[in-house]
């Protein structure tokens, strides 16, 4: 025993220990990315075909043994279907620009006020419209859909591009780097099962953004006249214009002190910055 560990200190180089490194954090990364998903429940599901492969070769079961050796023979095309949405989401997150650097703090929060006076002027009035704030996932994809701008944040620009009149009213206005870079632009509807019927494409195309990236959405909807915030796929619904600010405020942290929220928003805040991309949508009580 003594000459096997001795062996293997002698054998060890240091960069074997990167190399360790490395893997663990790709795995912990890959869970967090699954936790709280369909793709957990479904790993889970291969976890135990995988037990039932090993205790069919274990126990002699030959039948089972030789059903489950041609399905494992074909484990990385099975993998790439069932979790093509999970390793989608995954890509984009491994390429987030870590060089993202949007607008100064002082113009995120002047940014913020005319984007909450803006959702509650459209709200009361019964226009329907999607904002959609850009971090560090980029949307150029989505932008170039749209009709470019480039603008500055303005609550009667916001106001008038979401007005029925509007040529270009009809899809989602997305703002990158503290500016209106398009309008009229179209984004991905969810794909998840269990969204409520009495929601429409709006609201699918505000989780689709969200569940594909870090993208923050100011939805509002003309059928209730109430304006909600989503992030990471979960919605917080008829929101007034205090707090859209503060909310917004909070997921930016651009707030110079502790945000006094209330509490259906502080529960929802450390569930949208504690969980990544669970597509479900949360009711508040009143």
């Amino acid at each position: 025993m003594t000459d096997f560990f001795g062996n293997l200190l002698s054998s060890f180089r240091w960069f074997d220990l990167v190399d360790v490194a490395i893997v663990a954090f790709i795995v912990y990364r890959v869970l967090l990315l699954i936790k709280g998903t369909r793709a957990m429940q479904m790993l889970t599901g291969l976890g135990i075909l995988g037990i039932g492969f090993f205790l069919s070769s274990t126990f002699g079961l030959f039948t089972t043994h030789w059903l489950l050796s041609y399905f494992f023979d074909y484990l990385i095309l099975i993998v790439i279907v069932l979790f093509q949405d999970d390793l989608r989401r995954a890509l984009t997150h491994v390429g987030k620009n870590p060089f993202f650097s949007g607008a100064s703090a002082e113009e995120e929060r002047e940014m913020v006020d005319e984007i909450a006076r803006a959702a509650n002027r459209l709200a009361k009035e019964r226009i329907g419209g999607l904002i959609v704030l850009e971090r560090e996932t980029g949307l150029k994809n989505f932008i170039d859909t749209g009709s470019k701008l480039e603008s500055k944040v303005k609550s009667e620009l916001l106001y008038s591009i979401f007005h029925p009149t509007s040529p270009i009213h009809d899809g989602a206005v997305i703002i990158t780097g503290g500016r209106i870079s398009a309008a009229g632009c179209f984004l991905p509807l969810s794909k998840d099962p269990n969204i409520d019927k009495r929601y429409g494409t709006r609201h699918r195309a505000a989780l689709g953004i969200t569940e594909d990236s870090d993208a923050i959405v100011v939805l509002i909807s003309e059928e209730a006249g109430e304006a909600h915030l989503v992030k990471n796929g979960r919605l917080t619904t008829n929101l007034s214009e205090e707090e859209i600010r503060q909310t917004l405020t909070a997921l930016l942290d651009l707030s110079r002190g502790t945000p006094q929220l209330p509490s259906r928003m502080r529960g929802w805040l450390q569930l949208v910055k504690g969980r990544k991309s669970i597509s479900r949508i949360d009711r508040d009580g009143p």
